[in-house]
This record gives C-alpha cells, structure tokens and sequence, in this order.
C-alpha cells in the first residue's frame, strides 16, 4: 500500500533536523590552513626558518620567485622543516574539528601551503582523512583551489572553512561555509552569511606595542650616561639632543627585536615565556614584521638626520648591523655572543657622546663593558640551569641552548667567569675614582667610594637570586621589575648628586 504525504508533511520531513545533519556530515569539509587551522602564515614563517639558516639565501628568493610562486614554495619547502607541533593553532578551530570528525565527517586539509608542510601538519594532528597542499606545478589558492574542489566534489557539494579574500570564489560555490579570524573587508564581502563564525582573540594596541619590546628600551638610558658624567644635564639642548637620540635609539633597538623574533620562531613557541611574544603566538600576523622592520629604521633615521647629526645616524646604522649580525649568525657563537651583548651596551655609551659632542672616557668604557659581560654571562648561566633541570627531570637528551653554543657542563665555568666580570667592573671604577681627572668634576669625590660597596652588593644578590631560580631570564627586565635594584639606583644616584654639589668644609 502506497502512503501517500501532503506537500507540508513533506515540507517537515525535509526539515528534520536528523535528515539535516545527516545531509551534513555527509559533505566533506574542506579547511584551509594559514590563518584558519593556524594562527601564521606557513611561507612567511618558511622564508624566516630559510634566512636564518643562511642568510645569503636572501639572494635567491627573487630568482625562484620568477619562476613562480608553486615554484618558490617548492623551493622554500625543499630547504627547511617546520616544527609543526609547535605552531600555534587556534584552539577553538581545532575542537570544532575533532567534534566533526567523532560525528563521522570526512575532513580535507587543503591549502595553499607546500604539499610538505600540509603532510607535516596532518602526520601531527592525525585528524584528516585527506591532504591537498601545493605541489611544483601547481600554486593551489583562490581560484585554483575553487577549481580543484569543484573538479573532486562538484560545485555546492563541500563545505569549506577558511580566513582570506582570496578563499571568497569558494565561499561562493560552498554549501556551507565556516569564517575564521576573518578581517572586515571579508565579512563585507562575504556572500552569504556563514554558518558559523570563529573570531580571532582581540588584539589591542597593547599586544602590537608589545612587539616593540617597549620594556627594553630601559636600556637605552645609557644614552644620557656621558651627558650626566659630563655634568652638562642643565644644558637644555644637549638634553634635548639626548632625548631625541634615546627615542632614535629606542625605535632601532626594537627593529632588531623584530627580526630577533622572526628568526627565532620555533625556538620562542618551546620557551617558558617567550611563547608568549605576539609573533610566537600568533596573536600579531607575521607578514607584518617586515613593513614594522623597515618603518622603525626609517622613522629613526628621518629623526636622526633632521634634528641630530650624521654622526649619530652613522652609529645607529653601525648598530644595525651588529644587531642584524647578531640575529642571523653571531648569537650561535661561544663567547662572541657575550662580547657582543656586552659591546651593544657600550656602544649606546658611545652613541649618547656622539649625539652631543661629548667623549667618553676610556675608564668609563671599560666599566661598561666588565658589567655588561656580567650581565651577558648571567643570561647564559639562567638558560643553561633551566636546560638543566628540564635534563634532571625529563631525562632529556638536550644538553645544549638551542641556537646557543653553550651546554650545560659550561655552567661551572659560566659561573666563574660571570660574577668575576661583575667584580672587575668595579675594580675598574675604583681606580677611576683614585684619579686626578674627578677632582675637578666633583665637590666632594670621596663620597663615590661609597657607590663601590653599593655595586658589590647588587652583583654578587642578582647571582644569588640567579642560583635559586629565581630570576627571569633577562636581567635587565628583572632589574626593571626589583624593588631591592631599584633602591640600589637611587642610592647610587643620590651619593653621585651628593659628590657632585655638596662640598664638605
């Protein structure tokens, strides 16, 4: 007996929610994954890993670009490996997904990513049934992608969930369709409304203020040192000159803090703290570390010419380069990586004379560059007794600081050779104070005996604390951050006021 249905009984039996689902879990979904399964760009994050390595690379990405981009990525792909257990994936994406999956969907990795880091990315999560990325022939993105999907499943017959402008000729044959992170211009654009929306965390001035490293510019202080030394710090110009070179200083300073970040991804994104950095984390694009790169060094510079002099641009440019040296090759350098630390902070000494016509004295430079040393071998002595104990704990086979050249059987000579740095800085200062030359800088220059203990005290408590575990890894931002260090500055500068205008009867 046939049974026979109304046009609405028919109506309803379409719109049952199980027919519905049903219908749904069986159409493959399709998920991007730059900017969509992860919260980074896969090429970007390639190039970095490739200059790193070599920087002379540099010289032949416009010549593999020519041949194209499916080229270029080969290319790229073919000369690094990506960690992908460490690249940061948005969580919210990826519970979607595995929800999917256990309700029996079939789920698609397709991207215009190299057909190698998308493999990389599925052996990892084991959660796609199927990988699609970029192969030597073929760039698959916008509307390569749209016809390869259209070709496999035909046209409305997948679902896809992706971030970019260039996905929107497939959000325009999808079935259904799932936004991530998706900027405004995509949501205007957009033709239809999607079936579900995964915003990206909010990102405020604070996070892209936090590129900068806006804590590190403490460092740049020392720019005033040969202005304050000097007792010019009324003159209002040269106090001006200063100000505007600190800010120059600080602006070139954070540049080189960009590409440290850049080249050292993978290695921040395994760190306690540092995988809290915005280009580690993901939380600021990194396609936009370059344009910040370039914009900071040219800002600086504009200033520079314009308001200070060509010798104190020449510096920052001088500085630039030793930075970029640095990032690229010299911080993987046993003991050349302290001298260089240690020299960057000697050099802002420099620097601050230059911008206004004043010469340092020999003394002070060598002050400078005993306590920086300290402070260098300090940041090594911290990362090798956190690499230590992780060893002690874990059993780990690591022995040595990734992209550093120290192991952890260096930390006895480390611990030497630190504070003793520490010490000879103030030995230093010591017999700078016994000459003649203060005599006529100071009213009272017996007072700058007492800045001697003062110093001892705070060298000998930061590699205390530094045994205990209890210090970051960065002294400097620790220093910023201690009460004890603090009072110890305003001691030091309250007996140097003292010394310098109190004369004692």
């Amino acid at each position: 007996m046939t049974v026979r249905q109304s046009p609405d009984q028919i109506i309803r039996l379409d719109n049952n929610p199980l027919n519905t689902m049903h219908a749904t879990l069986s159409r493959p979904l399709c998920i991007d994954l730059d900017g969509t399964l992860i919260a980074t760009d896969t090429l970007w994050e390639s190039i970095f890993l490739l200059l790193r390595q070599n920087p002379i690379y540099l010289l032949m990405l416009p010549w593999w670009l020519l041949r194209g981009k499916a080229h270029f990525k080969q290319q790229i792909a073919q000369k690094t490996t990506l960690a992908a257990a460490t690249l940061p994936y948005r969580e919210a994406v990826l519970l979607f997904l595995h929800q999917q999956r256990e309700a029996g969907r079939k789920l698609i990795l397709i991207t215009a990513a190299n057909e190698k880091i998308a493999q990389a990315v599925a052996n990892h999560l084991k959660l796609f049934d199927e990988v699609i990325g970029s192969s030597p022939q073929l760039n698959l993105k916008g509307t390569e992608k749209v016809a390869w999907l259209n070709q496999h499943f035909g046209v409305g017959n997948y679902d896809y969930m992706g971030d970019s402008l260039s996905d929107l000729p497939i959000f325009k044959v999808a079935h259904t369709s799932y936004l991530v992170a998706p900027n405004r211009r995509l949501q205007q654009r957009f033709p239809c409304p999607p079936a579900q929306i995964f915003p990206a965390p909010e990102s405020s001035w604070k996070v892209w203020l936090k590129v900068l490293r806006p804590h590190q510019w403490s460092k740049n202080v020392l720019i005033f040192v040969p202005l304050i030394l000097s007792q010019q710090f009324f003159d209002i110009h040269k106090l001006f000159d200063s100000s505007l070179a600190f800010f120059c200083f600080s602006l070139v300073a954070s540049s080189g803090y960009v590409i440290n970040d850049l080249l050292d991804l993978a290695a921040d994104r395994v760190h306690l703290t540092k995988k809290k950095r915005p280009f580690a984390a993901g939380t600021v694009p990194i396609s936009y570390g370059l344009p910040i790169f370039f914009g900071l060094i040219g800002l600086s510079a504009a200033i520079s010419l314009i308001f200070i002099n060509i010798a104190f641009t020449a510096m920052l440019l001088f500085y630039l380069i030793i930075t970029l040296s640095y990032s690229f090759y010299l911080k993987r350098k046993m003991i050349v990586d302290i001298l260089i630390l240690a020299g960057l902070y000697t050099h802002r000494i420099i620097a601050g004379g230059v911008a206004v016509a004043t010469i340092p004295s020999g003394w002070l430079l060598a002050f400078s560059m005993f306590f920086f040393i300290s402070l260098a071998f300090l940041k090594r002595y911290i990362e090798l007794l956190e690499l230590n104990d992780l060893h002690q704990l874990y059993g780990s086979e690591h022995r040595a600081v990734k992209n550093r050249n120290y192991w952890v059987d260096d930390l006895e000579m480390i611990a030497s050779m630190g504070p003793t740095s520490g010490y000879l800085a103030v030995l230093v200062y010591a017999l700078y104070i016994n000459t003649m030359t203060i005599k006529g800088l100071y009213a009272a220059p017996h007072i700058l005996w007492l800045i001697c203990p003062i110093l001892l005290y705070w060298i000998t408590r930061i590699w205390f604390l530094a045994k205990r575990r209890l210090m970051v890894d960065d002294p400097v931002q620790f220093a910023i951050e201690d009460r004890v260090s603090w009072i110890t500055l305003a001691s030091i500068t309250l007996l140097f006021l003292i010394a310098s205008f109190v004369r004692f009867a």
